[in-house]
């Protein structure tokens, strides 16, 4: 009989699982289409805004970075607590639209998300060992689905609903989450089962030791910060060049579907390459380019351009994150590579909604953003180059 960890997987645990990742962006996504809402009921500048989600990214890294204390909690409880913080962080929304309160409960949102990035991949690995690359694409895809459904319903919700009631309204789909994940998440809390105990025990494996760690760390950096400042400002941006509020929540729909997409396209064209670099070097190319249209043009083809931004940096995530996995054989270890990996680049990411706030608010205009962006991301086809199977397969027998 075939143990649960290397079984197919089943469909029940399966949709749990990305019931999970459909969480993990709604309470941030939600916040550039309240903009004008925000501001309009307690005046927030546009660098204030920022801090919205630059906030919980930057939680979510430190949250990443702790990683052997997060692993601590196991799976199945972990990923619980996780997503109770998300569901208690979007309640607290009705509570008061201060400033303060809005960004300490942005921190707890970011959190209650730190904690389950940080699991879920060794959850997979350690769980379905042989379906990484597909559910990990699966994974991701549903974090992009999720921001999608948070900007599809966003001017519905805002008809119904005060701007306070559309951010709580996310608690719902936290608390459903809960409901599925505890009693089908398994009994994969042990973070591995490594024969050695040095090999099984997450504070054995020191990432930050070792330079292709760093190499890693650079490439998710700039996976992070195009998605963070995407989030953050493209709608804002849109309906600033001439795009109505609704049109542009289904824009940011159409592009958060598209990163679905991506995630999917990557899902399937992963396995069939061993030599990642291809793939990484072409999400890269396609995300610079498209920034740069951005900044010049927003308004030339703008829903081609939001597909295709979407497609480029829903490829990109998931490809980084598989990337970094394809270093560790262990779970435990990719679990703690993951996190650390994840924790810097979202430190570093969460700072871009803030600085682009800053832009705005001192030149009135994000085009200067958009254009650095795409050099950054450019530059990073360099660094693709460099990791290559075998310096994965080196750094995993160390």
């Amino acid at each position: 009989m075939k143990s649960p960890a290397t079984s197919r997987p089943g469909l029940i645990p399966v949709l749990a699982l990305l019931l999970v990742g459909l969480n993990l962006r709604p309470v941030l996504a939600v916040v550039s289409l309240l903009t004008d809402s925000i501001r309009a009921s307690n005046g927030m500048s546009f660098e204030q805004i920022g801090w919205l989600t630059s906030l919980p990214m930057m939680a979510m890294g430190l949250i990443a970075m702790a990683g052997g204390l997060v692993y601590r909690m196991g799976y199945r409880r972990g990923v619980a607590i996780g997503l109770a913080l998300t569901a208690a962080s979007a309640l607290a929304k009705l509570a008061s639209h201060e400033p303060l309160w809005l960004m300490g409960s942005s921190v707890a949102a970011g959190l209650g998300i730190g904690i389950v990035q940080s699991l879920i991949p060794g959850y997979i690995k350690t769980r379905f060992p042989h379906r990484v690359d597909l559910l990990m694409g699966l994974y991701v895809s549903m974090i992009m689905g999720g921001a999608a459904l948070a900007a599809a319903s966003a001017s519905a919700l805002l008809h119904w609903l005060d701007w306070q009631g559309t951010m709580a309204f996310w608690a719902v789909l936290a608390i459903a989450g809960i409901a599925l994940w505890l009693p089908n998440s398994g009994h994969a809390d042990a973070p591995s089962t490594g024969t050695s105990a040095k090999a099984a025990t997450p504070s054995a494996f020191r990432p930050w030791q070792h330079g292709r760690t760093w190499l890693l760390v650079a490439l998710f950096c700039v996976s992070s910060s195009c998605y963070t400042l995407c989030l953050a400002w493209i709608a804002p941006y849109m309906m600033e060049a001439g795009v109505r509020a609704n049109e542009a929540g289904f824009m940011l729909a159409a592009l958060s579907l598209s990163e679905v997409a991506g995630g999917f396209l990557v899902s399937w064209l992963a396995p069939r390459f061993r030599d990642r670099r291809v793939l990484l070097a072409l999400f890269l190319a396609a995300t610079a380019l498209t920034y740069v249209l951005i900044g010049v043009a927003p308004m030339y083809a703008p829903w081609l351009m939001m597909c295709l931004l979407g497609l480029s940096i829903g490829g990109l995530f998931p490809m980084t994150l598989i990337l970094v996995m394809d270093h560790c054989s262990q779970p435990a270890k990719a679990g703690i590579l993951v996190s650390f990996v994840q924790g810097v680049g979202y430190l570093v990411g969460g700072i871009l909604p803030f600085v682009a706030g800053s832009i705005r608010d001192t030149v009135g205009d994000l085009s200067v953003a958009w254009v650095a962006m795409a050099c950054v991301t450019a530059a990073a086809l360099v660094l693709a180059a460099r990791v290559t199977p075998a310096s994965a397969e080196r750094f995993d027998a160390r």
